[in-house]
């Protein structure tokens, strides 16, 4: 997952501000955006292997998650059915991390950053089978110009090797992943808030991260926790968190320009530490997948 999606996008049914919401919100926005940029810089820098470092993520993560779900509003009686579900979300979350935390190991981090957002096309993709309609124009283009670009990015890391196409192809899968967790999570919108659901899908994924990274034989005990308490606390809590307070105030257009940032953060990390430099065919697909997430988010 790239975490350029925050986990609970479903959950933009408020009305929204469509006149910037004001200085706090969308200060919120960018620095939510810088946490998450850092995200897959974090992941590398573990030393653990790449399903374990989302195990860690979580875990970590999810005390304090459980705490502001609870301070947020009391948890509501559910149904067993529902709870089923956000199981099941929970299970396609730690899907989704442990696909893209392997695709960022191989692949260049901007790659990482924007595959892993193909969720923002499937799940609309997704509305448009069930409502048996087309795309509008602002969402046509902005699927068009999605495809033209991963398709000029996924060439170009086949000249590169086999192995950034594998990369690019896990945080594709990953995107895939995130995008089923969506629409589980969309049936049960009305009954949890915000950051219960996250709470909820964080606390789910746990056991099967743990499990899948010691049946793979993966190394779970880190020797520093410094790489993965700064992914936990600057992804899954500052990061996420930010985001979904930004997301009910602030307009689909300035969410949608402000989630440029993390790819923008993430090539410049990548150049300066490891060396990806990205050519002009790179940018031109890059700058292709760049635009369709915000006439996504705009046409949606």
């Amino acid at each position: 997952m790239t975490d350029a999606k925050p986990l609970t996008a479903p959950m933009e049914a408020p009305p929204r501000r469509t006149d910037g919401g004001g200085p706090v919100p969308f200060v919120a926005m960018l620095a939510g955006n810088l946490c998450l940029a850092f995200g897959p810089w974090m992941v590398r820098l573990t030393d653990v292997g790449p399903v374990a470092a989302g195990f860690w993520r979580l875990a970590i993560a999810a005390p304090i998650l459980v705490f502001f779900a609870l301070r947020a509003a009391p948890v509501p009686r559910l149904p067993r059915s529902v709870w089923g579900l956000l199981i099941v979300a929970g299970v396609l979350f730690a899907a989704d991390l442990a696909t893209w935390h392997a695709g960022i190991h191989r692949t260049r981090l901007a790659n990482a950053t924007l595959f892993g957002n193909i969720s923002a096309f499937l799940f609309p993709l997704y509305g448009f089978i069930i409502a048996r309609r087309l795309p509008n124009r602002v969402q046509g283009l902005a699927l068009g110009l999605a495809f033209a670009g991963m398709m000029l990015l996924l060439g170009r890391s086949y000249e590169l090797s086999s192995r950034t196409l594998a990369g690019d192809l896990f945080c594709m899968l990953a995107g895939v992943f995130y995008a089923g967790y969506l629409i589980v999570v969309e049936r049960g919108r009305t009954m949890l808030g915000a950051w219960q659901t996250l709470a909820v899908a964080t606390l789910a994924g746990i056991a099967p991260l743990l499990i899948v990274a010691m049946a793979t034989g993966e190394q779970v005990w880190p020797s520093d926790f410094t790489p993965l308490v700064l992914l936990a606390l600057g992804s899954q809590v500052a990061g996420q968190g930010l985001t979904i307070y930004a997301i009910g105030k602030l307009s689909p257009l300035v969410i949608g320009l402000g989630a440029l940032l993390q790819p923008v953060v993430a090539a410049a990390v990548g150049a300066a530490l490891y060396g990806e430099r990205l050519t002009t065919a790179d940018l031109f697909g890059a700058a292709a997948v760049a635009t369709a997430l915000v006439l996504v988010r705009i046409g949606r």
